[in-house]
């Protein structure tokens, strides 16, 4: 779920050899101005359902729409190098203030992320097995158990994700769109290969489920939202939450399996297909927002208003991509969603600014022109709005940059700036014409202009990890040879590269642990780019990057190096705890080091007791005090951060 990032279970980042190279400057190329990527509003309902109808016949072929569902999103985590680990404590002399403890692994600090589990140190709240489980992390107790309705997920966290507020809890669940099972075929029909589908086309059901909860005392729900849209990834700042869907133009075609019911070809069934797009009603778009506020009343159903609704001055797209904004301490209401008539993949905030990534849609191109047809230019869109109030989100900015983005880490807003890190030709593995570049765009009215960029990282590689700190970045790319890049993005108009680092393996993650130093998780490797086993680098990148030690486990890898929430760093002892699976554990543990000066060293392993295989895989650790629990779909097991002599098991259910 995350920034959200679209990816496989095996995103990496490499680190690979040692060489270094410095002065090494940006493009010689002067900045282009971006793209007209300005956001119109359209001048009423009728308009607005005109310029819909429209662009989606533009991309309607004979199986409908092709575009398809979104891909599932990882959700990830980080803290940036100057800011140091997140941790929390209550203000100095509070009377009943709560132990020190960790938080969750956000982008920034300042915009935290949903997750499995959250605390603010007097309770410790996750979900398991369709359950709401408060822990009481004083008496070493389950203290409640609230069952939590709506759909069950697919992707990386099927149970769903959290945020907290105070005695709040907002739990977001999603289910994928349904899809109909094909009827047994008519009498005399058994031999056929065509699916026979439904007579009567299926609708689909509510996908996601907001559900708030008060966890004051006795857990219970006090408030609900179910919607058709696709849950993308939210962002909290206090207690308001922005919460961004992604919806598709819900149209029954007529030719669902690329006929039409009386035999027609392929240009027959388009126009079939189009016909009905220029009848389907504005509601078709817009997506609902059913709201049960938990006061007894009847449940309202919300829209985004027309005059909320924006579309990119170069082009109108089909689907619709909505923010939503919700107080938790008020409850759930009026979502005050607007709308952008675009799509949606990728989601990065800091608190004041909230930005939004998609690609431009393609228009439908028949068969017979497609081979011949020149690809289109990869872009990444970006939409910038303005969340540092409590209400609706102010659009402000659009741009636009050539390559795609590999997650929400491939950007970061600094000094009013705006970093993006993209690739060319990403998703083609046979194609060695790639290459990487770093933008930055500033802010010029309504629109995010280039002012400056880095071209020709990784010439025939792809990027597997950013991370922007401060005025530096650090781009990792990587095909056979595995470098990462420094960067000096201190003067935004004219960026630098200064450095370059190439040793075995790589890492998957990495995270600053002060002083000027990162540590790298991510799989161990031969010469011929075998993986051997997880390892743990610690990097100093003060000057020329360098690794200064590393801890390796043969034949393990670690959820950490693709969801960076499993990750916990805890700078008062530089604990460092990594849940980790491989052959030699036989399931899931907790790899426990600590990181001393310029040093790795392992401290020990925490397990969960065996059940039947299942749900004892250790997903998330945390600090309370100087307690170390760990949480699985088990239960939650309290460990001391110092001995890791156990002091309580939590069973769940």
């Amino acid at each position: 779920m995350r920034g959200r990032s679209f990816v496989s279970a095996t995103t990496v980042l490499v680190l690979a050899g040692a060489t270094g190279c410095s002065g090494s400057s940006g493009s010689q190329d002067p900045p282009v101005p971006a793209p007209p990527m300005r956001l119109v509003a359209y001048d009423g309902c009728d308009a607005l359902l005109d310029g819909l109808r429209r662009a989606t016949a533009d991309k309607v072929g004979p199986y409908g729409l092709t575009d398809g569902p979104p891909m599932l999103a990882l959700p990830e985590g980080d803290t940036a190098l100057r800011k140091g680990p997140q941790s929390a404590e209550a203000p100095d002399g509070a009377q009943g203030s709560p132990p020190q403890h960790s938080t969750t692994n956000s982008h920034e600090a300042a915009a935290d992320e949903p997750d499995l589990v959250k605390t603010d140190g007097r309770r410790i709240v996750t979900l398991a097995g369709g359950e709401l489980h408060v822990i009481d992390p004083a008496t070493r107790k389950v203290a409640h158990t609230l069952d939590i309705p709506g759909p069950r997920g697919l992707g990386p966290d099927g149970e769903g994700q959290m945020l907290l507020s105070g005695d709040r809890v907002l739990v977001m669940t999603q289910r994928s769109m349904m899809i109909p099972f094909e009827r047994p075929p008519a009498p005399g029909m058994e031999g056929s290969s065509k699916p026979v589908l439904p007579d009567e086309p299926v609708r689909p059901t509510p996908t996601t489920r907001l559900t708030l909860v008060d966890i004051s005392g006795a857990p219970k729900v006090v408030g609900t939202m179910t919607t058709e849209a696709g849950y993308m990834d939210a962002r909290q700042s206090g207690s308001t939450v922005r919460v961004v869907m992604q919806s598709r133009p819900r149209i029954d075609f007529p030719t669902r399996d690329g006929r039409s019911d009386g035999g027609r070809g392929e240009d027959e069934a388009v126009e079939a297909n189009r016909a009905a797009v220029m009848k389907a009603p504005l509601d078709a778009w817009l997506p609902s927002f059913q709201v049960d506020g938990g006061n007894g009343g009847a449940a309202k159903k919300y829209r985004p208003p027309c005059d909320q609704v924006s579309r990119p001055a170069s082009y109108a797209g089909s689907s619709m991509l909505s923010v939503l904004t919700f107080d938790l301490a008020q409850g759930l209401g009026d979502p005050q969603a607007i709308a952008v008539t675009a799509e949606g993949s990728t989601v990065y905030g800091n608190g004041k600014s909230l930005y939004v990534t998609g690609t431009p849609p393609q228009p439908y191109i028949p068969m017979p022109r497609r081979s011949s047809a020149k690809p289109p230019e990869q872009r990444t869109d970006v939409y910038k709005f303005d969340v540092g109030g409590k209400g609706r989100p102010r659009y402000v900015a659009s741009g636009s940059v050539k390559g795609d983005l590999l997650n929400q880490y491939s950007m970061s807003e600094h000094d009013g700036n705006l970093r993006l890190a993209t690739t060319t030709s990403r998703f083609d593995p046979g194609n060695r014409s790639s290459q990487s570049s770093v933008y930055v765009l500033a802010q010029n009215g309504a629109r995010l202009d280039e002012v400056g960029r880095v071209d020709g990282l990784g010439k025939g590689e792809r990027i597997y990890s950013v991370r922007f700190i401060g005025p530096a970045a650090y781009v990792v790319t990587f095909r056979q040879v595995d470098p990462l890049y420094v960067l000096d993005l201190a003067d935004p108009r004219r960026p630098r590269r200064t450095g370059e680092l190439k040793i075995p393996g790589y890492s998957a993650y990495l995270h600053p642990v002060g002083d000027g130093r990162l540590l790298g998780v991510g799989q161990d490797a031969d010469e011929t780019g075998r993986r051997l086993g997880l390892q743990v680098s610690l990097f100093d990148v003060r000057s020329g990057p360098r690794r200064l030690d590393a801890y390796r486990l043969p034949e393990a890898n670690a959820a950490a190096e693709f969801e960076p929430h499993a990750f916990l760093y805890w700078p008062a002892t530089g604990l460092t705890v990594i849940p980790a699976t491989g052959a030699r554990s036989g399931g899931g543990e907790a790899l426990v080091l600590k990181v001393e000066g310029d040093e790795v060293r392992r401290m020990g392993t925490v397990t969960h007791p065996k059940d039947d295989g299942y749900g004892r895989s250790i997903q998330r650790s945390l600090i309370v005090g100087d307690t170390l629990w760990t949480i699985s779909d088990a239960g939650a097991r309290a460990t001391d951060a110092a001995t890791l002599k156990a002091s309580g098991w939590l069973p769940f259910g």
